[in-house]
């Protein structure tokens, strides 16, 4: 893995509007789901965004009259013949005009058409992610190209407590098990608590033995190592844990944690990392290559202060439009009313999971995923598990699908 993977990442400045008036974004989209999305993932990377409702349709009336931006962005899914009005769309936009197209279309064929014979510059299929935003979109706002190998390989998801006790390890747990279970994708959970973790207690699992020397000693790691230091919790969820008693003294080390992060992408479609916090310098390397970052916070005056920090630390490491906020136990007794949350953010959680204390706690008690018994859980964790995964709830579906999830 390359120094640049395993070091905090030089943030650029959001795209800013020309002097002369040129717009550096702007976004033409049929529903209000994809636009929440984008005015979302967009708030760190483009200034002043622009997200209009309507097709590309609208793209094409509104650019006979006014001059295109730097960089557009324009929904096909209601279009009928979208290669004739993305064929008619470049007779009026400038020629430097960057086109991204969103839509419903997973075919190969239609991918090849519009990127390589159109000239538009990327296309991303539906359902539209914060993820996507980042990862596919982002690098064009910021005037580059997008670093397709840095993307490949599983997608890393760091979730991390505020602080002790509000339900990070509980989400990354039944997150884990949600993904596997709807997107029959191959989930690894790996605990970087390695003393006192709970994931595998909480999977019902006893630890495997030799975590701790995995991390500290990158040199003895290998994939037939990693297969002896994980335990299987569910079909497609396997855990990587330690049980290390209170008075040791493990130091993972920073090549360490890439190295074993580095194998788990090359076998598991999704790694999800139970995170310290504050974490060490060893723990940031997780956060480096990190898809997303989940904020685990409950409805409180402590976790409202520690939330502003662990984001602005996420955000410095994960990279900007990756951090999540996911508030835990929403309605608990005591709880802080949601408009004196959305004040303190500035914004309203991206995920809200409702109190289910005799749930969560039976299920801790028996070792297994609480959403096993709890619809409401399973509820709250979808619209998370398609942003994480980046693909819809399987009901069916293929290779394509797969491809474009990417």
């Amino acid at each position: 893995m390359s120094d640049t993977a395993t070091t905090a990442q030089t943030r650029p400045a959001p795209s800013q509007d020309s002097p002369g008036g040129r717009r550096s974004f702007v976004a033409f989209v049929s529903e209000v789901a994809s636009e929440d999305v984008l005015r979302s993932g967009l708030v760190d990377l483009v200034a002043n965004p622009q997200v209009r409702q309507g097709g590309i349709r609208a793209a094409i009336r509104a650019f006979e009259k006014e001059e295109s931006p730097r960089t557009l962005l324009v929904d096909v899914s209601a279009s009928n013949d979208p290669i004739a009005e993305l064929d008619a769309l470049a007779g009026v936009c400038a020629p430097d005009t960057k086109v991204l197209v969103v839509g419903e279309r997973t075919d190969i064929d239609f991918y090849r058409e519009i990127t390589r014979h159109l000239g538009a510059d990327e296309y991303v299929a539906k359902p539209l992610t914060r993820d996507k935003v980042a990862t596919l979109l982002g690098p064009y706002l910021a005037g580059d190209a997008p670093d397709v190998a840095g993307t490949r390989g599983g997608r890393v998801v760091c979730v991390c407590g505020v602080r002790g006790g509000v339900g990070g390890t509980t989400v990354a747990v039944n997150l884990a098990q949600h993904v596997a279970d709807t997107t029959r994708s191959h989930v690894a959970v790996l605990d970087l608590h390695l003393r006192g973790g709970h994931v595998a207690m909480m999977s019902g699992v006893k630890p495997a033995s030799a975590l701790r020397h995995a991390l500290e000693n990158p040199q003895v790691v290998d994939g037939l190592f990693l297969e002896r230091v994980s335990v299987s919790s569910a079909e497609r969820v396997r855990v990587f844990a330690a049980d290390e008693p209170f008075d040791a003294d493990p130091r993972p080390t920073p090549d360490g944690v890439a190295k074993v992060i580095e194998l788990l992408r090359q076998r598991f479609n999704v790694i999800i990392v139970d995170m310290p916090i504050p974490p060490s310098l060893a723990d940031r390397q997780a956060l480096a290559v990190a898809r997303q970052t989940l904020l685990v916070f409950t409805p409180d005056m402590a976790s409202l202060r520690d939330v502003e920090r662990a984001k602005k630390m996420a955000s410095t490491l994960t990279g900007a439009g990756r951090t999540l906020l996911v508030l835990n136990r929403s309605n608990m007794p005591g709880a802080l009313k949601s408009t004196i949350i959305n004040e303190a953010l500035s914004a309203k959680p991206d995920v809200v999971i409702p109190d289910m204390p005799k749930q969560i706690s039976r299920a801790g008690n028996l070792g297994r995923a609480a959403l096993n018994d709890s619809a409401a859980l399973r509820r709250a964790l979808a619209p998370l598990t398609q942003e994480v995964s980046g693909i819809r709830q399987r009901k069916g579906g293929g290779i394509f699908a797969r491809f474009f999830s990417k």
